[in-house]
């Protein structure tokens, strides 16, 4: 009777828990407590007003959702209620793709029962999952709309014909180190008819030679939209399904083998709305660029080490496609690409928002005629240019108004262009300078000091981990870091993971091998600072 607690001593520790809450906000449902954390915990259970568990499922799955997936897995071991929810509301999977995954399947899509999706990673020095457990995970996610395979080299053309009949809502299919081949591709894209996105990479299983089976058109050409194929020794298997997709707005050719020209030009001829296209290491010449000039929409392009392209196939390309915003050239220091292709950019394309020059030799008139004709050009990149230095630097700071971004690498530039730089280009925000031998230290420090404002980083050549972020302007071979894999938790929960989940540490020392990891990481931080500003 005398020992019961008054109704103002009650309000008052409710004030003082609820004041806890707020300075805790979300990261006390997943962070360890403490004593005094414990005891209010359990006060509020003890007297009737557990809040947490008031919370409808819903919410907590919404909860659940804007979590990192270490996060995630921590909160799926607080209960069994939460297992069940974070299990339920869980709609992407990364699992490994070893042989023993198929006496998991069960129990895992039991739980993981609205993936969407789904990367069955496997490493290549073990065997990894068969046709019978591709086939048992589709029966589980018949909503699946992304798989992404990766070295699933038990997979057979009839395991890929089951599971695309199982799976006829798939959207994107991406796939690496594989062994099926053509049929089980024309298995997708005959049953597949939303699939949107097709990205191969080194299929094994596609016959080399003139009896390669030909890859599509199939159900699937009227809904893809973006087509990459990388590393094909018959990269032309695919050319029905390339030619077929009518509404087809990207296409990325990266190390293919085979004559592009032709297949290119019948491509332009039935479908002209291509937005973005990425040419790397593929033989492709001037008809290759007069093909892809009727491409009227055209707002992206990338010609990476291309070098039967010339300036005749850039003035052609540049006087139709006046849409132009993005434009890659690593000329390879062949020379075939200069100041004519150039100057036909400028004048034919106003739009230019992004230019990247890699081996390419521009001189004076060709900058200033970029600087004059494009207004809007604000990012711009010139590496391995033997005749970029000081007198251009300085046409450069004294016309390219609009310019928010500059990167320098490996050219004749010193300290005497960057004062050029401390008077001109008034919204520069960036300079970034590696491996240029006449610009010191002081210089740098001096032009920071000349314009607070400047970011300016000066990188002598020496090895250093780069910090990228994505970006649809980063070429396609650069290093991207994914964020910090949290530490393993208990068995039920470590199976799920986000779809991030290269070692960093690898990818860390190929970018010490790209030649153009600086160029592809700045310009993958200018996209994400200009995105910022306006995300299987």
């Amino acid at each position: 009777m005398g020992q019961s607690t008054s109704t103002a001593a009650i309000s008052s520790r409710r004030e003082s828990i609820q004041s806890h809450r707020s300075k805790a906000k979300s990261s006390a449902l997943i962070s360890p407590m403490h004593t005094d954390d414990v005891e209010d915990f359990e006060w509020i259970v003890d007297g009737g007003t557990d809040y947490i568990s008031e919370l409808p499922d819903e919410c907590l799955a919404c909860i659940f959702q804007s979590l990192g997936s270490g996060d995630r897995k921590r909160c799926s071991l607080v209960c069994r209620r939460w297992l069940q929810i974070e299990g339920q509301s869980r709609h992407r999977l990364s699992l490994n793709a070893q042989a023993d995954l198929l006496s998991k399947i069960p129990s895992l899509f039991s739980r993981f029962d609205s993936v969407t999706k789904l990367a069955l990673k496997c490493d290549r020095r073990s065997a990894s999952i068969g046709d019978e457990a591709l086939i048992l995970i589709s029966l589980k996610c018949r909503n699946l709309m992304r798989l992404k395979l990766r070295a699933c080299r038990e997979l057979t053309d009839a395991g890929m014909e089951e599971f695309a009949k199982n799976c006829k809502g798939l959207k994107k299919l991406s796939c690496g180190s594989c062994t099926f081949g053509a049929k089980g591709m024309n298995a997708v894209l005959d049953n597949c008819s939303a699939l949107e996105e097709l990205s191969v990479k080194r299929l094994r299983g596609i016959t080399d030679g003139a009896a390669a089976e030909p890859i599509g058109p199939g159900v699937a050409a009227s809904s893809l939209k973006t087509i990459c194929l990388k590393e094909l020794y018959n990269g032309h298997c695919f050319g029905p399904v390339i030619i077929g997709a009518k509404n087809l707005r990207t296409l990325k050719l990266f190390r293919c083998s085979g004559d592009w020209d032709k297949l290119l030009r019948v491509m332009t001829d039935r479908a002209s709305s291509l937005v973005e296209i990425h040419l790397e290491r593929i033989q492709v010449s001037d008809l290759g660029l007069v093909a892809i000039s009727s491409c009227l929409d055209l707002e992206i392009l990338h010609l990476v080490k291309t070098p039967e392209c010339t300036n005749v196939g850039l003035v052609s390309l540049a006087e139709r496609c006046r849409l132009l915003r993005k434009l890659h050239i690593d000329g390879w220091k062949a020379n075939r690409i200069g100041d004519e292709g150039l100057i036909a950019v400028s004048k034919g394309c106003p739009n230019l928002q992004e230019l990247v020059l890699i081996g390419v030799n521009p001189t004076k008139p060709s900058l200033e005629s970029l600087a004059s004709n494009c207004k809007n050009l604000e990012r711009l990149a010139l590496c391995g240019s033997d005749t970029v230095g000081d007198a251009e630097i300085s046409c450069i700071a004294a016309k390219c108004v609009a310019l928010k971004k500059l990167c320098i690498k490996s050219c004749p530039v010193s300290d005497q262009g960057l004062e050029a730089l401390a008077g001109g280009c008034p919204n520069l925000v960036k300079v970034k300078l590696k491996k240029c031998r006449g610009v010191t230290a002081e210089g740098a420090d001096w032009l920071k000091a000349s314009r607070e404002s400047l970011a300016v980083n000066l990188d002598t050549g020496e090895p250093e981990h780069q910090d990228a972020s994505a970006s649809d302007g980063a070429q396609e071979n650069a290093v991207e870091f994914p964020p910090p894999v949290p530490s393993q938790m208990a068995a039920a929960a470590s199976i799920a993971s986000s779809s991030s989940g290269r070692s960093s540490s690898l990818k860390s020392r190929l970018g010490l091998l790209t030649g153009r990891g600086l160029v592809a990481c700045t310009l993958r931080r200018w996209t994400s600072g200009s995105g910022s500003a306006r995300g299987s």
